[in-house]
């Protein structure tokens, strides 16, 4: 059996589809090998075809590291590592914005894995932003600017209250959420724990605010580096077809998942595992 795997870049800094492979089985441990290391070439990777039922998909994403167990979203049937992004007109979507994933978390994820489930018949892409190349974009002073500033990342920046009050239940959830999820900081700028590259680690999603600065100066700066890392050069965009997989490093994109679908209904399975305390070394 051939086992190389076919890897075609669709972008200069990020993005790649993967063929002639299986994601429904376990991977050998040369063909994970190739692929891990293709990961951390071009961060996201996209394989299409790709029918996996959750115990399938937790046990691919279990090959990376230890799986996450959100605290609010729902998850599959029996299988509470794999979470259920199904959205509609009564159920809009909350990550049409700019975010790396549960950043709220002393370990934010390392990895993630989605699946497309049920799709819109148009609309519903998904785009990654690599903060590798946002941040080697940076002039020099500005780089220097940010190194060992740290940022605030908090759980109610996108998990807002009144979103989740349509059950006492619900609430009851929310609330044990957020007692958990107090705000953290993290570094500004990332070290990659495996590359050792350089990224941006601020996303709109959750930073609220970096440590240090005064209130003006912190938005001025957070805003500016909101826009500049989804600038189109530094994005991949991805057209999903039924049972389509994505695999991400969490540690150093960022994702927006296009809301431009609704009435239309799309489901969305993702595990996601968990990554290591961020940490900046020059």
């Amino acid at each position: 059996m051939n086992e190389r795997l076919i890897i075609t870049p669709l972008g200069p800094y990020i993005g790649a589809q993967v063929e002639n492979i299986d994601l429904t089985r376990p991977l050998s441990d040369a063909q994970f090998e190739q692929f891990y290391h293709a990961l951390l070439k071009h961060q996201v990777l996209f394989a299409r075809n790709q029918p996996i039922t959750p115990a399938q998909q937790r046990a691919l994403a279990a090959r990376f590291g230890d799986l996450h167990i959100h605290p609010v979203y729902p998850h599959a049937p029996d299988v509470e590592e794999i979470i259920v992004l199904d959205t509609h007109d009564d159920n809009p979507p909350d990550n049409d914005n700019w975010h790396t994933d549960v950043t709220f978390i002393e370990t934010p994820p390392a990895i993630a894995v989605l699946a497309s489930k049920h799709l819109p018949t148009t609309g519903g892409d998904t785009l990654w932003a690599s903060g590798i190349a946002a941040y080697e974009a940076l002039s020099e002073p500005f780089r220097q600017l940010l190194t060992g500033l740290q940022a605030e990342h908090d759980f109610t920046k996108s998990f807002q209250e009144f979103k989740y009050r349509k059950t006492p239940e619900e609430h009851q959830q929310w609330q044990k959420a957020k007692e958990k999820n107090p705000p953290l900081l993290h570094p500004v700028i990332r070290t990659h724990p495996v590359s050792g590259k350089q990224a941006l680690f601020v996303n709109e999603g959750f930073t609220t605010r970096i440590v240090g600065l005064s209130e003006k100066e912190s938005a001025a700066i957070l805003n500016f580096l909101f826009n500049h890392v989804t600038k189109p050069e530094f994005q991949v965009r991805w057209r999903w077809q039924q049972d389509d997989i994505a695999i991400w490093d969490n540690r150093v994109t960022q994702h927006y998942a296009n809301a431009d679908y609704l009435p239309q209904r799309r489901i969305m399975h993702r595990a996601t595992v968990l990554g290591d305390k961020p940490f900046y070394k020059g």
